[in-house]
Formats: structure tokens, C-alpha cells, sequence
């Protein structure tokens, strides 16, 4: 930086700081240390040419954290869900019907997207899936979080997260400052993903892209924009057009010792890994990576180059694995050949939707029937419990479903 543009700073920084002590002379109410994190955040901002304008516009009336995000920050499901938890409410019936209906809905974006970008459009349908239930969380504002103050609720009581929400909140201004939306419709989730794709700020001004034509890139209101977004960050990472994510593969005994190393498929071959079909593996100098999510007793899979490019999107195995899996249902080749190490009274995917379905039928639930077996669903599942004469904890087992189904 020369001395000019330091000067520059300095005095922008200064003047700021004069306006934003204006701005959050507020009521004894407010969140002190809060509003004070806010006005000292500045000069950071400032160093990155965010303007006093856009930081007062930003966070004008904002004098207290978003709770909520400190809440959801501590509650993660791809780290604390069993793996067929986490699958079972993000690929089943449900998602895979919604998933096809929009696969024929935007078919003319899907050849557009797939001819650019070289991305199969049961993945970017998967991701869209996983992110926004195919735009339905958008549909809900109430659930969703003004982007700068949730990050700056995690950069200032949130230590572990505190480097990436500054980085992001900065970007998140960076946006703003470039008119690609306004503060009123700036919403995401409480980590600050935006849009039906669920870009944090950094990835979105990274991989933006409008493929509508319209001169904005609009993650928010524009499907093409945002699946063209989620596409070109795929397709920066390296993307292998053509080819799948990974194979389930049977895996002979005490080979689950070797997970998470690197061997070419050929290699594994000659180790006794073979495809639960039978059918041979297409290219088998391709190097893969081995993962038993649920040890031996469960699915195995080789995992290829595909499958870490979708972990640039979120890095979790579970995360990646479900895009995959709900994709591969897209593209009609079903599920797995093998089963979870399920409990022997829990229920599958379906069974989930069968048994919200029920206890609607019955009064007892009043919510979406999504597989997502939330307080509302076990509410009705206790109440039930009672009715019957049931052990009443509120689990959802086969036991209860069974006695549904009388």
C-alpha cells in the first residue's frame, strides 16, 4: 500500500469511526460489547475499501447479535448424526420426486448448463436439493438471517469461527458496496450461504455467474444464476465430466482396515474389492479412495476424483456422500445394495414418511411430512404412545409404526 492510499485510509477509518459512533448511540437495550465489536470491526473493513456509506447502511438499527446463529453454530448434523441419519432426511421419495419435477421444469437451463460447464445436472439438482430443498427454504424468510449480522454475531462471540466470519463479513460488505443485492433481501443461513445454491460470501464473488443474461449475478432470485454458480465452482475444481463420484463395492473380510488410503482401482481389485453387480469398474487406473462410513458391516465405497470436488461445496464425507447418492436416484440407478447398520427397531428413509403420514392421518401431526422428524413429529409420536398404551419416549421406531399401521 503507498503512503498516499495509507493516508487515504486512515482518514476514511477516522471519519467512520465519528459517523458510526452516531449510528450506535442506542438505547440501554442494545448489546454494548456487541455494538462496540461492530464499530471497531471497521477499520478492517475500511482496509479492504469498504466505505463508511455501506458500512452504515449494513448495519444501520443492528445493535444486537443474531442468537440463533450461536445456537445452530454448536449443532452441526454432519457431525453428529449417525450416517444413515443424515441420509435418510436428505435422499428419499420426497426429494427425489421434488428433484424430477425441477429436472423437467428447467430442462432447457439443464442443456445450457450441462453444454458450458460440463457438470451432470443430477448433481447440480442434488446440491440444490441439500441447500435449499430446491428453493423452498428461500420461501420462508422468517427462517433465514440478515447475512451481516449473523457474521458478525460468529466473529464476535463465536472464537472458533471468528477468522472465517471476518473474512466473510467483509465480503458480505464487498457485495453490498456492488449493488448485486440490497441490504433488505441480503438473507442466508446462519452461517451467511445465500442464495438457492447456498454461496458464503467469499465463494459467491469467487464463482458468480449470470446466466440469465439479465447483467446481475442473482443467486437469490435466479435459478440459472445459481445453479450456473454452483456449476462453475465445480467445474473450477476440477471437475471430470462424464465419470461418477464413487462406487459402493463389496469388500472382502478385513479389507475395512485400509480405509481412507489412496490405491488405484486396479489395486483394490487385486485385493478382492469387487461391485455388488458384479459389472467391471470403468477405468481402473484411476486412483480411489476407500471409505467405510459405518465400519465393515456397513456399505463400502471407492471414492474418486469427483467426490472431492464435491467436498469443495461442504467438507464432510456425509455431505458429499448424499449429493451423490440423491444424484444417482435422479439418473433412475437407485440405492444402495446394502443397508446401514441400522438399530434393529429404527426405520428407514421411507418408513420416516410413512409414519409422519399416519400420524396426520390420525389428527396428531400437523407439519410437512418430510422425512425430518423434528419436536412436531415426536410430540405426535408421545401422543400416540399414550393413545396406544405404548412406552412413551417419542421415538420414532418400527414398534410405533407398526401399531400405526393397525
Amino acid at each position: 500500500m503507498n503512503m498516499k492510499h495509507n493516508r487515504i485510509v486512515k482518514k476514511i477509518v477516522a471519519f467512520g469511526g465519528a459517523l458510526l459512533l452516531g449510528i450506535c448511540a442506542v438505547s440501554a437495550e442494545a448489546n454494548q460489547d456487541f455494538v462496540t465489536w461492530l464499530k471497531d470491526f471497521y477499520p478492517e473493513a475500511g482496509r479492504e475499501g469498504i466505505t463508511v456509506a455501506t458500512y452504515n447502511n449494513a448495519f444501520q438499527g443492528v445493535t444486537e447479535p443474531d442468537d440463533v446463529v450461536l445456537e445452530r453454530a454448536a449443532y452441526q448434523p454432519e457431525f453428529v448424526q449417525e450416517v444413515w441419519e443424515y441420509l435418510d432426511t436428505r435422499v428419499n421419495t420426497i426429494s427425489v420426486s421434488k428433484g424430477l419435477e425441477k429436472k423437467e421444469q428447467f430442462q432447457a437451463i439443464f442443456d445450457q448448463l450441462e453444454k458450458r460447464f460440463g457438470i451432470d445436472r443430477n448433481i447440480l439438482l442434488a446440491i440444490w436439493s441439500m441447500e435449499t430443498n430446491y428453493g423452498a427454504v428461500l420461501e420462508r424468510p422468517e427462517r433465514l438471517h440478515y447475512v451481516p449480522q449473523a457474521l458478525a454475531t460468529l466473529g464476535w462471540g463465536d472464537e472458533k469461527r471468528s477468522k472465517f466470519a471476518r473474512n466473510q463479513l467483509v465480503a458480505a460488505l464487498q457485495i453490498l458496496q456492488a449493488k448485486d443485492i440490497n441490504r433488505q433481501n441480503m438473507l442466508g443461513s446462519w452461517a451467511g450461504a445465500m442464495g438457492h445454491t447456498q454461496f458464503i460470501p467469499t465463494s459467491y464473488l469467487a464463482y458468480a455467474v449470470d446466466m440469465d443474461g439479465d447483467g446481475r449475478r442473482d443467486i437469490w432470485n435466479s435459478v440459472p444464476d445459481a445453479l450456473a454458480t454452483a456449476a462453475n465452482l465445480l467445474a473450477k475444481n476440477g471437475w471430470r465430466s462424464g465419470n461418477t463420484w464413487g462406487y459402493e463395492v463389496k469388500l472382502p473380510p478385513g479389507v475395512g482396515k485400509y480405509a481412507e488410503e489412496t490405491r488405484t482401482i486396479g489395486q483394490w481389485q487385486q485385493m478382492g474389492i469387487t461391485r455388488p453387480d458384479g459389472k467391471p469398474f470403468p477405468r481402473p487406473d484411476e486412483k480411489a479412495i476407500l471409505k467405510v462410513l459405518a465400519g465393515e458391516s456397513g456399505p463400502g465405497f471407492l471414492m474418486v476424483k469427483n467426490f472431492f470436488v464435491i467436498k469443495r461445496y461442504n467438507n464432510s464425507d456425509k455431505y458429499a456422500l448424499a449429493v451423490g447418492m440423491l444424484a444417482d436416484h435422479l439418473g433412475g440407478y437407485g440405492g444402495l445394495n446394502k443397508d446401514w447398520p441400522r438399530p434393529a427397531d429404527s426405520l428407514t428413509a421411507d418408513e420416516k414418511i410413512e409414519l409422519q403420514r399416519l400420524l396426520k392421518d390420525k389428527g396428531l401431526y400437523d407439519g410437512e411430512v418430510d422425512g425430518q422428524l423434528g419436536t412436531g413429529s415426536r410430540a405426535a409420536i408421545r401422543e400416540f404412545e399414550k393413545r396406544a398404551g405404548l412406552q412413551v419416549n417419542g421415538m420414532p421406531t418400527r414398534t410405533v409404526l407398526n401399531a400405526l399401521r393397525k
